[in-house]
């Protein structure tokens, strides 16, 4: 299959005062269409910075990243912000849902700045909520809704503009486990059934393993997971 996601020589760093602290060197990762990749590593690690730069939120240093062909590390910012608008569906570990939004007008949102009509962007938001099995919920505002289904509303609004792919930071951190066992199931099925590709940041082994491919993170470079890491799903 071909990679979606082309990533060569990336490094990022920030300044702390007189200081440049680097949070990546030189990562070269190839991400196939329709992965679903698991981004491991202690805090710190540059876990959370990489899923970033893939997204467009945030210019490297140095290197390219690209994304189904187009160099997104040399958009203007304007060009950018268009592209990740198009390309990119964002998943959050709190759901950051409107609160005096319902779950449909929560959903809706990235559709509004849209050419569709409102009888297509209603066709597409109730699509994304069947989608997540929340169809019954549209009208529900998010106090009305446990944990679980609050992220699965916020998974069916990344998926309601049918992005390229789904960026994940610890999507299953504020979840209890039975919560966090039904939206992974889900991002497995995004992945495996519908064939998006999926970004995920997690500290959780459990989680990491519901994902087919997975990559460690150490002081800014890929390296091999430790075996205890995956002590907890075994």
């Amino acid at each position: 299959m071909a990679s979606i996601i082309e990533i060569k020589d990336l490094t990022k760093s920030y300044r702390r005062g007189n200081q440049s602290i680097v949070v990546l060197e030189n990562i070269s990762l190839n991400i196939e269409e329709g992965d679903f990749l698991a981004l491991m590593g202690p805090s710190g690690s540059g876990k959370s910075t990489l899923l970033n730069l893939i997204a467009g939120l945030d210019k490297a240093d140095s290197g390219s990243i690209k994304v189904g062909g187009i160099d997104i590390s040399i958009l203007s910012e304007s060009m950018l912000a268009k592209w990740r608008s198009e390309n990119v569906g964002f998943i959050f570990q709190f759901y950051n849902l409107v609160p005096v939004l319902t779950a449909f007008e929560n959903v809706e949102l990235p559709l509004i700045l849209t050419d569709l009509s409102k009888k297509e962007r209603k066709e597409h938001v109730t699509t994304a909520l069947r989608l997540v099995n929340l169809e019954d919920r549209m009208d529900h505002y998010p106090r009305q809704l446990s944990g679980g289904q609050q992220q699965r509303v916020a998974i069916a609004r990344a998926v309601v503009t049918d992005p390229t792919m789904l960026v994940a930071d610890e999507p299953t951190g504020d979840l209890d486990r039975a919560a966090a066992e039904e939206v992974l199931r889900l991002m497995e099925r995004l992945s495996g059934e519908i064939g998006k590709t999926v970004i995920m940041v997690t500290h959780d082994p459990r989680a990491a393993k519901k994902a087919n491919n997975m990559k460690y993170l150490e002081k800014g470079v890929l390296a091999n997971a430790p075996e205890a890491s995956f002590s907890e799903c075994l």
